[in-house]
């Protein structure tokens, strides 16, 4: 996972890549979306949430383990709520000029409801969610350093030479990266139906996933896919590229899997900031062309020309904000748990 000098003829094992970036998905999961908040938020009505947050927080006041249900269930609200928040802004093609539109925006057609139904209306799609988070770790963390090793074989020199040693091995894992990033769209159909939970649920009718399937097509959550692709190769190139960069200029690590728990975080933080920035313009675009009604589709160019027409170039940056503040530590946390477990699971491997 952590990228490795080119030509390097040791590898980390391709069970080690799949248990380090498994199990880090699989922690992501467990901490950023517990089960319990995902069937209350989901599956339960306000009142029956509101009886399991009751419960649960009765249970804190004894127990060790009730008070962690309560400070997982705190982080995932939090979490989900600043989710929906950044997805319903990108999604939004008017200007906001006062804090009732601003409410509207949010809150779509729960904006004049109490607030605890605002609330609840703020955590749709968890689902969707948690699986396409796990698939999408073990995909990318997982089979980007195979990516690396076949660039590694067959052009590692053509990168050196082309941009000396140390930033040649750089690019070689940040253009490792960006490839797998483009065959990510493979997964698009659980983003899609999670986006269309959080920006459009109106969209679903009352209907569950193969009913959707089977009246909309399978095509239908392919939606967007081409803008998909354009938004992944360059955040993922810059995911990889960050923290390489990191590692070789900031620590002067020559063997990447070497790099401390410490080391591993900072290249994590660097490489998270600079997917999000990058990526921040078409993931708008992206969001949009999904969230729209399965029989009202529009293009990704016709969205990027009324969003310069009527928005202005700020536009393209709607929703970063609370984006950075969400999706930066899970993206953060994984990264950097992937980057530690495959080299760990590989030495425990060789023993």
């Amino acid at each position: 996972m952590s990228p490795v000098a080119a030509g390097r003829s040791e590898k980390e094992s391709n069970l080690a890549r799949l248990l380090g970036s498994g199990s880090a998905g699989i922690a992501e999961l467990a901490i950023f979306h517990p089960v319990d908040v995902v069937v209350a938020v989901l599956e339960s009505s306000q009142r029956m949430l509101e009886e399991r947050e009751a419960r649960a927080s009765s249970y804190a006041t004894d127990t060790e383990t009730g008070q962690w249900l309560v400070e997982a269930l705190a982080v995932k609200l939090w979490l989900g709520l600043v989710d929906t928040i950044a997805k319903r802004l990108m999604s939004n093609e008017t200007k906001i000029s006062n804090t009732a539109e601003l409410n509207k925006v949010i809150f779509k057609n729960k904006a004049d409801a109490p607030f605890g139904r605002k609330f609840v209306s703020l955590f749709p799609g968890l689902g969707y969610a948690a699986g396409y988070k796990v698939l999408q770790r073990i995909y990318k963390y997982g089979g980007q350093p195979v990516a690396r090793d076949f660039l590694g074989t067959h052009y590692g020199k053509d990168f050196e030479n082309a941009f000396g040693k140390k930033t040649g091995k750089a690019i070689m894992h940040s253009t490792a990266g960006s490839l797998i990033g483009i065959g990510e769209i493979v997964l698009l159909p659980l983003d899609v139906l999670k986006i269309k939970r959080q920006t459009n649920p109106e969209a679903f009718k009352g209907r569950g996933v193969f009913k959707i399937i089977k009246d909309e097509g399978f095509g239908n959550l392919y939606r967007g896919w081409g803008w998909t692709a354009a938004r992944n190769a360059p955040g993922s190139f810059a995911l990889f590229g960050g923290s390489a960069f990191a590692k070789e200029f900031l620590f002067g690590l020559n063997d990447y899997n070497k790099a401390t728990w410490f080391q591993n975080f900072v290249a994590s933080i660097a490489g998270a900031s600079a997917s999000l920035v990058v990526s921040a313009p078409l993931d708008v675009i992206k969001t949009r062309i999904q969230n729209r009604n399965f029989d009202n589709p529009e293009s990704g160019f016709r969205i990027l020309t009324n969003m310069a027409k009527n928005e202005g170039a700020g536009a393209f940056f709607k929703g970063l904000v609370p984006k950075l503040l969400m999706t930066g530590p899970k993206l953060v946390f994984s990264f950097w748990l992937a980057q530690t477990l495959i080299p760990a699971f590989d030495i425990a491997f060789r023993k």
